[in-house]
């Protein structure tokens, strides 16, 4: 609980970069950029911290992520449906959390519930020069 609301803190407190993300039902899920710091042990690499937050009913269309990337994903708020590559569907409650290896494919990222909102936050460890940290594709 305590580490959760720490998250909210920091992502509310620290100065944002919003990129957009296509939502399923037509409506855009917020993406917002909340960190980006170099790694100053490992040269050429970032670490950057990623915001997810969707309404309820919300999803983000089937993408990728840089060739570069490591995630490690926290649910802040609420539920998240998560599956990557052929693994099985997943519900995250809020405090748990998920991986994704360089090149997976993250086939569904969306809110478990209907009528409640969810939120992530990803934090990526990622070539420093990577600027487009979501390329959508084809389910």
């Amino acid at each position: 609980m305590f580490t959760r609301a720490l998250l909210i803190l920091a992502a509310a407190t620290l100065s944002t970069h919003t990129v957009s993300a296509s939502d399923v039902q037509g409506a855009p899920a917020k993406i917002s950029v909340v960190f980006d710091k170099p790694l100053p042990n490992v040269p050429g690499k970032s670490m950057k911290g990623v915001l997810v937050e969707y309404g309820p009913g919300g999803s983000s269309a089937a993408h990728i992520h840089p060739k570069s990337a490591f995630i490690y994903a926290t649910v802040l708020e609420g539920a998240i449906k998560s599956k990557v590559n052929d693994g099985p569907e997943k519900v995250f409650k809020a405090g748990e959390n998920f991986s994704e290896l360089p090149g997976d494919r993250h086939g569904v990222s969306a809110n478990a519930s209907a009528t409640e909102p969810a939120s992530l936050l990803a934090v990526f460890v990622v070539d420093s020069n990577e600027t487009n940290l979501v390329t959508d594709i084809e389910p």
